[in-house]
């Protein structure tokens, strides 16, 4: 069976960071075609992966989480790109609540300036505590969940983006709509 977190990696490579290298033009919203993408998938790796690998990558990785999109057979990394100025999404009214997972090193920070995006394009927020949990635990053993009031954070004028369903960004969330571990 072929190694799909490879091939996530090497799409990751090409859709958020090194497009230009790999001869990829990215458009505004960092879509490029699909069929581009699978002959330098081919191109690197021979017959280890075919289209159809490409398209379980698309379709989300083991956890659920979804890295790539594709729309009307153009491919895009869903999330922060350095090629790619920033990628916008439609607003959503969000859940009561959403779910970020942290480190303990961070917290002092966050409780003075609240979630910034600091070098990625957006916050990113769980629907489900234990997504949170798993995305803070590849940073650290001991992950601490916060809970987003994402409901009243979005009637005081927060701005939510959902690009698939497990998963909400925010440009930032106010220190006010967090709730922190005792």
């Amino acid at each position: 069976m072929p190694d799909l977190v490879k091939l996530s990696k090497f799409l990751s490579l090409m859709l958020r960071h090194q497009a230009d290298q790999f001869g990829l033009d990215l458009d505004a919203q960092g879509f490029t075609p699909f069929e581009d993408v699978v002959k330098q998938v081919r191109q690197r790796y021979g017959e280890t992966y075919q289209a159809v690998d490409v398209l379980k990558v698309i379709d989300g990785d083991t956890t659920g989480k979804k890295r790539f999109e594709l729309v009307n057979g153009r491919i895009r990394a869903m999330y922060g790109h350095s090629a790619v100025r920033e990628i916008s999404y439609e607003t959503v009214e969000p859940p009561e609540l959403l779910y970020h997972g942290t480190i303990d090193s961070v917290l002092d920070a966050i409780r003075r300036d609240g979630l910034q995006r600091r070098s990625r394009q957006y916050v990113h927020m769980a629907i489900h505590q234990n997504r949170a949990e798993q995305v803070a635990t590849r940073h650290d053993g001991k992950p601490i969940i916060l809970t987003i009031r994402a409901a009243d954070a979005h009637k005081a004028g927060v701005k939510f983006y959902q690009p698939e369903p497990e998963h909400f960004l925010a440009d930032e969330i106010p220190a006010a709509f967090i709730e922190f571990p005792t």
